[in-house]
């Protein structure tokens, strides 16, 4: 067996041990919160749930496992999947591990899109509409800035228009927090601004699927592109690759997906730059290989960052709180180690 099958047959291996941990860290969330579940009530309850059997003395477990449990652990592995999917596109394009939506303004900007859509009390559909377009404004004109500022070093203004951008789609927020009802529409948007899935439902997580399968299709199909990007534009164009259409198409997969999922989490921050990095240092920088990792691994990651959430106190922490408690001390390492490294 050649060194190129062997290293294939590794990484399918790795791939096949993170799906696997997968299912058993979604198994075991199911069983906890304030309401216990063994695992036999689990699965018994999928069984009626498959054959279409009711049981009026469990549906109190069918009523909690299938209306407020699985419909939130399949919102956290949506989530983290897409959020990590995008860090990975946006570290491509951009050749930095640095990069990641929430520093290039993404989140914010989708943020702002969404704080709209509930202050005017729009339809769900409408404020994931919105939350795109927010997200999708800002990148433009971030990387609009980076194109035109000339006589510095391109990824440290890429990253400093970042900044600027999200702070004033932050400072935006801001006014529409005071501006918005303080007894309807005030704490709908505190709440969705901190980030949590406690008031995820089925038909959430059905709304933003889609979503991010469109955008996660372009990634699939053209991942071997991503790596010609990665060469620089002038390599990329000798190669046959339109690195400017390629750029705005990959850009717009990744907003989409990154909007869909802030639309019914809330911001969530450092996903999109700690788990790329990580799946970066163990598969390495191929997006073939690069891409299903770092999903399983921000699926994983959002799904025990939400179990802890909602279990650690007895109010629920919010996501964005715990996130940043591990995302800010390994950004710091990241700026000492990164560029050498990467």
């Amino acid at each position: 067996m050649g060194a190129a099958a062997t290293g294939k047959l590794k990484i399918t291996l790795w791939l096949g041990l993170l799906a696997a941990l997968l299912i058993l860290l979604a198994f075991v969330a199911a069983l906890i919160g304030p309401f216990a579940i063994s695992p036999g009530q689990v699965v018994q309850a999928v069984g009626r749930k498959l054959a279409g059997v009711t049981d009026s003395a469990s549906q109190q477990i069918d009523t909690v496992l299938f209306g407020v449990r699985l419909p939130r652990i399949a919102a956290a592995l949506l989530v983290g999947a897409a959020l990590s999917a995008a860090g990975a596109v946006y570290q491509g394009l951009f050749r930095n591990p640095l990069v990641s939506p929430d520093i290039l303004g993404v989140s914010t900007g989708a943020g702002l899109g969404a704080v709209i859509g509930i202050f005017l009390s729009l339809p769900v559909f409408a404020i994931q509409g919105l939350a795109f377009v927010g997200g999708l404004a800002t990148v433009a004109l971030v990387y609009m800035v980076a194109t035109a500022v000339r006589g510095h070093e391109p990824t440290l203004v890429l990253v400093l228009a970042g900044v600027v951008l999200g702070a004033l789609a932050g400072a935006c927020i801001s006014l529409m927090k005071i501006l918005a009802d303080p007894y309807d529409q005030l704490p709908a948007i505190t709440f969705w601004l901190l980030g949590s899935l406690a008031s995820i439902r089925a038909d959430d997580v059905w709304t933003a699927a889609p979503a991010v399968i469109v955008g996660l299709v372009p990634l699939i199909l053209l991942r071997w592109r991503v790596n010609l990007l990665a060469l620089g534009d002038d390599e990329a164009a000798a190669l046959g690759v339109d690195p400017r259409r390629l750029r705005i198409l990959l850009v717009a997969a990744a907003t989409l997906m990154t909007a869909s999922v802030v639309a019914i989490s809330g911001v969530v921050g450092w996903v999109g730059l700690v788990i790329p990095h990580i799946a970066r240092l163990i598969v390495g920088p191929n997006f073939d290989r690069l891409l299903p990792t770092a999903m399983l691994l921000g699926a994983a990651y959002m799904l025990i960052v939400d179990t802890l959430a909602r279990t650690i106190a007895q109010t629920e922490t919010p996501l964005g709180v715990l996130t940043a408690f591990i995302g800010a001390p390994v950004f710091v390492w990241l700026l000492a180690t990164g560029r050498r490294s990467w």
